[in-house]
Order: C-alpha cells, then sequence, then structure tokens
C-alpha cells in the first residue's frame, strides 16, 4: 500500500523525534550483525523469532551485544554504514569498550 504525500510527511514528522537505535547482535554461528530500530526489544525479539532478516534466520539464537542510541534515522543509518564498513576486529573492540564502560 502506497502512502500519501500528506501521510508520509506526518509519518516523517513523528520518526524524528523518536530515539533511534544502532545495534549489534552476536549470532549462534559467532558472526555479528549491524542494523538499526527504533525498538531494540521489539527487534530482537523479531530476530529470534526468523522473522527481522535472512541473515540472522538461519543463525538464531541472536544475543544483543551492542546498542547506541541516535536522535534521528538518518544519523543511525550513517552510523550503521560506518560500522558495516569496520573489520570484526574493530567491531569487538567497540562492544568491549562498551562493557568497560557500564
Amino acid at each position: 500500500m502506497r502512502r500519501t504525500l500528506k501521510s508520509r510527511n506526518r509519518h516523517r514528522e513523528e520518526s524524528s523525534s523518536e530515539t533511534w537505535f544502532v545495534y549489534l547482535l552476536r549470532c549462534a554461528d559467532g558472526s555479528l550483525y549491524t542494523g538499526i530500530t527504533n525498538d531494540v526489544k521489539r527487534r530482537c525479539q523479531q530476530h529470534n523469532d526468523g522473522t527481522a532478516s535472512r541473515y540472522t534466520c538461519s543463525r538464531r539464537p541472536i544475543k544483543l551485544v551492542w546498542k547506541e542510541a541516535h536522535p534521528s534515522r538518518s544519523s543511525a543509518l550513517k552510523r550503521e554504514a560506518a560500522i558495516k564498513a569496520m573489520t570484526r576486529r574493530d567491531k569487538l573492540a567497540l562492544i568491549q569498550l562498551r562493557r568497560k564502560a557500564g
């Protein structure tokens, strides 16, 4: 179903006030998955239910190992892209930094 311009603008306005999160999951096979969401708990449940992404569907269960809040979807998408460009070693270091910080 296509949204009307008015509907899209309203959705954009509502979304702009939401907090978005970039998150890292550790999959059952030890791999790391990076994504964004505005509801981390719901999204993790979707990943564990096998309804969130093709990648995590066959690598369940997943565990949330890192998340970072962002003021906008745009900001979260930029950070997600930067994290996806990181090496595995750098991603693991990011997770460790967060654990040490508390």
